[in-house]
């Protein structure tokens, strides 16, 4: 079973500047003439993680890590305003040519596959291979499963019961998302508390299968940001068409893909990989029977160090170019 690699340090760092006021923190570790892979985080409004450099062969691998617009040590954290996913996928374009990276691996967990799909859809020549965990295809059957209540309320009944009471009882309208979204850009500093605790409530029950109870007196302005870029992107329906990443994924059925997602994934139930699997044919498709919705847990880890292992061992059409 394949274990994460030795912790490392970025060999550079910078902020990429913006055609607006965002700045995005991007880091390099590796080997910088190795085969270049950039890494997606979740959330929206998550950020990269020291562990998240270690799925890959330090030797092997140029890696590529970015804290998307909004979220890590970008900045100014939090910033709404040209937020979108057409920015974001812009935000990896121009880091890759700043690199001079002539092509590159894309490796992305939940809404990292929903960026990772919409970059390889609208840059496919830019794209060796990817590798997508915890599928999030951002379609409304994604949005009525989590937040709806025949979705996965009908397992986390009473934490639903208290994301939909965290609510003033007279903006509560039937959706829920712009009741809370209305909620957060309100002036009520105590119901904005008692919506971002039910939020992080809630999301951390789904994700990691047991009660998380962030502490009200503790929530600071950084939670209050964090969440409504959550919702920010949900109310907008993350800037895609409906069904728009699994209707033009006939664009990338040359490429090398693995698929991974855990059966018992709660946020993303594995449908979504399963669709993704019949629209690119192609792709190894790995069910891992003891994982859940986090990149954490041997089984999962294992599966992720040796889909990178892997790529190096194939080697498909990957190669080391870089521009210049």
């Amino acid at each position: 079973m394949k274990t994460l690699f030795p912790p490392i340090e970025p060999f550079h760092n910078f902020f990429l500047e913006t055609d607006s006021a965002h700045s995005v923190y991007v880091e390099q570790c590796g080997n910088p003439n190795g085969v270049p892979i950039i890494f997606f985080h979740g959330g929206p409004c998550s950020g990269c993680k020291p562990d998240h450099r270690r799925f890959f062969d330090p030797a092997y691998y140029h890696i590529v890590l970015i804290d998307q617009r909004g979220c890590g040590r970008s900045l100014p954290f939090g910033e709404l305003e040209n937020n979108t996913l057409p920015d974001l996928i812009a935000d990896v374009e121009r880091i890759r040519q700043h690199l001079n990276v002539e092509t590159w691996i894309l490796f992305g967990g939940s809404w990292g596959v929903t960026l990772a799909l919409a970059y390889a859809q609208k840059h496919v020549q830019r794209v060796q291979a990817m590798v997508l965990r915890g599928t999030f295809l951002a379609r409304l059957q994604d949005m009525h499963w989590f937040l709806g209540q025949h979705g996965v309320a009908l397992i986390y009944p009473e934490i639903w019961r208290k994301l939909v009471e965290s609510i003033p009882a007279d903006q509560r309208t039937g959706d829920l998302i712009a009741n809370l979204s209305a909620v957060l850009c309100g002036k009520d500093e105590l119901a904005i508390r008692r919506v971002v605790k039910a939020w992080q409530m809630w999301g951390g029950q789904v994700a990691l299968g047991h009660t998380f109870t962030p502490c009200e007196q503790h929530l600071t302005e950084h939670d209050v940001k964090q969440v409504k870029m959550e919702l920010h992107f949900a109310k907008n329906g993350y800037f895609l068409a409906e069904n728009e990443l699994l209707n033009h994924c006939e664009k990338l059925r040359h490429l090398r893909v693995i698929i991974i997602h855990g059966r018992n994934d709660l946020v993303c139930p594995i449908e979504s990989a399963w669709q993704l699997h019949h629209a690119l044919p192609q792709a190894d498709y790995v069910v891992l029977p003891h994982s859940g919705h986090i990149a954490q847990g041997d089984e999962m880890i294992d599966a992720l160090v040796s889909a990178t292992e892997n790529l190096k061992q194939k080697g498909e059409g990957l190669n080391l170019c870089h521009l210049g």
